[in-house]
């Protein structure tokens, strides 16, 4: 038996844009909650982050695919009326605002707690809540920077962000894996609670290896391309025709076997160069020499064939374009106005293989204000007390 919209009888209320938020909406999605999608007049702006859908926007029917959509206005008393009213009914409430804003509307935990007992809020912001922090804007790359994920990420020369949006999703992904918690836990108690998930101590969590040998082992890592900071060899090395094959050795046993099986050359094992890790990494630039005019005798393929039958661990250096056609990729379908699109597949996904929608904008409004647009006065009474 596999997972199967375990959580079919959950109503998310998601007032989101960009990526982090949606990316926790769509997990929650995926799992069977209803999840509604609030946005503000004129759209989500990711919607506009690419045309390639027939001037409709692939990154976000990536984000927002199985979810429902609706435009609120919450300067306006109407609309404000019409989300406390969904709110009351919700199990989950996800945003990811500016810093400080759910809590100026009146949409704090604590505030809806009181017409909703059971209601889990979760905001993502880019800093945290408080000083300075609330205070500062955020974008991804912007959070890998300040996290001092970039100095630790390109070459000996310069730094770089890594090429897609990693403080984003890894905050979505702490955010859903928080909300399953907080549904265990209001399983027992009957109560809710409230997350609050910061993009900079997500990254700073996931920078630990770093900091820490920052901290206790005489100094971060240095930047080192394909290479590794203290493993040798361990990196990418140029074949035939100019493809590259990454391999990396952990062990003396490994470089034993590489020596024989792949580079034929035994007398290398017992060479002091590279008797060790330590001697193999001091000695790095001779060794890399060593494979790579290895390696310029053989294509890739033939270089990967005598990896894999030593069991060395090894990888092709792939453009996306050959990600797109891998063999090893697993993709899904989602529908957006008409437009089917395969996506990678949710690496932990649900039984059902149907294609998920991608909602146009405001295209479950009315619908929603109808099945909810009821009973304004009691909410709005119970939440101003």
């Amino acid at each position: 038996m596999s997972l199967n919209r375990e959580l079919e009888d959950i109503l998310v209320v998601s007032i989101e844009q960009a990526v982090a938020a949606p990316y926790c909406g769509l997990l929650l999605a995926d799992a069977g909650a209803r999840v509604i999608k609030v946005e503000r007049p004129g759209g989500d702006f990711a919607r506009s982050y690419d045309a390639g859908l027939n001037g409709e926007s692939a990154i976000f029917a990536w984000l927002n695919r199985g979810k429902e959509s609706i435009c609120l206005n919450l300067k306006t008393n109407t609309d404000m009326q019409l989300i406390l009213r969904l709110l009351s009914k919700a199990d989950v409430f996800v945003s990811n605002l500016a810093p400080g804003a759910v809590d100026r509307m009146g949409l704090d935990g604590e505030t809806l707690r009181r017409s909703n007992k059971g209601l889990i809020t979760c905001q993502i912001t880019g800093y945290g809540k408080s000083g300075k922090a609330a205070k500062k804007k955020a974008y991804d790359f912007l959070v890998q920077a300040e996290s001092g994920l970039c100095s630790v990420t390109g070459t000996h020369e310069n730094p770089s962000r890594v090429g897609m949006s990693l403080a984003d999703l890894s905050s979505g992904l702490t955010s859903f894996s928080a909300i399953l918690r907080a549904l265990i836990q209001r399983g027992k108690t009957g109560t809710g609670s409230d997350i609050f998930v910061s993009m900079f101590d997500v990254m700073a969590d996931w920078m630990n290896m770093s900091l820490l040998a920052q901290r206790y082992m005489g100094g971060a890592p240095r930047r080192s391309g394909l290479q590794h900071s203290f493993i040798a060899p361990y990196g990418a090395f140029t074949c035939k025709g100019g493809d590259q094959v990454l391999l990396s050795i952990q062990s003396n046993r490994e470089w034993s076997v590489f020596c024989q099986q792949v580079l034929a050359q035994p007398e290398l094992v017992d060479d002091a160069r590279f008797e060790n890790n330590p001697e193999r990494y001091s000695n790095q630039r001779e060794l890399d020499a060593l494979i790579n005019t290895h390696f310029s005798n053989h294509t890739s393929t033939e270089i990967i064939a005598k990896l894999d039958e030593a069991k060395i661990a090894n990888a092709a250096l792939n453009s996306v374009a050959e990600l797109s056609d891998h063999p090893f990729l697993k993709n899904s379908r989602a529908e957006y106005n008409g437009i089917e699109l395969e996506i990678a597949r949710l690496p932990v996904s649900s039984e059902s293989t149907e294609t998920s929608h991608v909602p146009s904008f405001d295209e479950h409004g009315q619908s929603i204000k109808s099945e909810f647009g009821k009973q304004h006065e009691k909410i709005s009474a119970i939440h101003k007390r």
